[in-house]
């Protein structure tokens, strides 16, 4: 019988026994608006990254043992819980998490900031980018009518017009909690802010920062006790566990202190007729039955990602990147969207324009002509993209890299987009339930 500290299997594995890092639905054909079918060239990994092949396998070896978890004498909720547990300590690893720092376990990115938006004291400046992702820019001008205010800062010219400008918004908040919160990476172009030293300015100032760093771990390793940062958030499903987990990691005062994010069973630690005493952290915000095989999965892929070697990975990315970018550039009348340059460093983000084409209907060809799955939209950074676009469009398409991503896929794509530059779509297309689409449409 297998034994509970036996299972699931999550320790890093040595350099000699990589683990696999392939994705699943890798090898999966789809048809075309023209008979033929051909291999799926997924560029759509900042939206929802596919799932590992050992995170399936790792979930295949969960489901038989599955049962709720912390309040089972059974064998299989011992084993669940175990795994559960194993799974807050696979994490805590992958962000470097400090050693009295909380991992608590939610559903996404914008989840983990709503909870740390609902934790923030009463009084609590909190400064913010306008550029964020509406994770990080709205949850904290929902706070339920709590005291204090968010300070909206504009979009920096540079990475050390940022640093300056978090500076002096949080020098000159009034006396009182602050909290900086930033993005990693962003979602639309891929570009990194300067972590550490918008965290030094932060600290320098009494204040806190806070990271979102959902489209940063995917690509490059994050680190809190290396950054200094106070909490970082992340969701699985840009982290190949799309299973409906995410993390808030960080300091545990302001959790601590915090009403239970949600009011219900496993956040109390006990009911009276006249009173309610709630448990300590990570409980404390864990009200429910917990997602156990989200943890799994997202555990899974933390531990893949490390014992594959994040340099190495990063090396492998980065010469696809360089690849679609410096095709894009060579083909006329595509612009890429950048905050500061071409030349600033990015995680496998591109997001572009073709001139005298709508973005919806360069994504729809794309997938109807050849293929190729892309996002085209606003990307929930209604405020960035829109400043960042060119006065003739009022979308852009992205493209984003991840592990399943080939030379051939990205070949594939500059090749198409080049195609539809030059000529425009080969097939005739329409609004079909409020997208544009194929039009008739023969594929099943």
């Amino acid at each position: 019988m297998t034994a509970v500290a036996d299972f699931p299997a999550t320790a890093p594995a040595t350099r000699a026994e990589r683990p696999e890092t392939g994705v699943v639905g890798a090898d999966v054909r789809i048809p075309l608006v023209t008979g033929e079918h051909v291999d799926y060239a997924n560029f759509d990994y900042a939206a929802s990254a596919p799932c590992l092949v050992p995170v399936r396998r790792a979930l295949e070896e969960a489901l038989p043992y599955y049962a709720s978890v912390h309040r089972g004498a059974g064998f299989h909720s011992q084993v669940s819980t175990e795994a559960y547990e194993r799974a807050r300590r696979s994490v805590a690893r992958f962000v470097g998490a400090r050693g009295d720092d909380a991992v608590v376990f939610v559903r996404g990115t914008t989840d983990a900031l709503n909870l740390l938006a609902r934790s923030v004291p009463d009084g609590c400046t909190v400064v913010v980018f306008s550029g964020e992702h509406h994770a990080a820019l709205l949850p904290w001008q929902h706070r339920a009518g709590r005291a204090g205010r968010v300070v909206r800062l504009p979009l920096p010219a540079s990475p050390a017009a940022a640093v300056d400008a978090a500076r002096d918004a949080l020098r000159t908040a009034p006396e009182g909690p602050r909290l900086l919160c930033v993005t990693a990476a962003s979602n639309v172009t891929g570009e990194l802010w300067p972590v550490e030293e918008l965290t030094e300015v932060a600290h320098a100032a009494g204040a806190r920062i806070a990271v979102d760093a959902a489209q940063l771990v995917p690509h490059r390793a994050f680190g809190l006790s290396s950054s200094g940062a106070d909490y970082v958030a992340l969701s699985g499903h840009k982290l190949y566990a799309p299973f409906g987990s995410g993390v808030l990691a960080g300091r545990t005062d302001w959790l601590r202190a915090a009403a239970p994010y949600l009011a219900g069973g496993g956040a109390t630690a006990n009911v009276t007729e006249d009173d309610v005493r709630w448990n300590d952290l990570p409980a404390r915000h864990e009200a429910g039955s917990p997602n156990v095989l989200g943890a799994v999965a997202l555990a899974a892929a933390c531990d893949t990602l490390s014992a594959a070697g994040r340099d190495r990975l990063h090396e492998q990315e980065q010469r696809l990147l360089d690849r679609l970018r410096a095709g894009l550039a060579a083909i006329p009348g595509v612009h890429d969207l950048s905050l500061w340059g071409a030349g600033h460093p990015r995680v496998g983000i591109v997001s572009f324009v073709v001139d005298g084409l709508a973005a919806d209907l360069v994504a729809a060809a794309l997938s109807a002509e050849h293929g190729i799955g892309v996002r085209d939209g606003l990307f929930c950074a209604h405020l960035l993209t829109r400043r960042l676009l060119p006065p003739s469009h009022s979308q852009a398409v992205r493209a984003s890299l991840g592990l399943g991503t080939t030379e051939e896929h990205v070949d594939r794509l500059v090749g198409a987009v080049a195609e539809l530059a030059a000529r425009g779509p080969r097939w005739t297309y329409g609004h079909v339930d409020g997208r544009i689409a194929p039009v008739p449409d023969p594929r099943s």
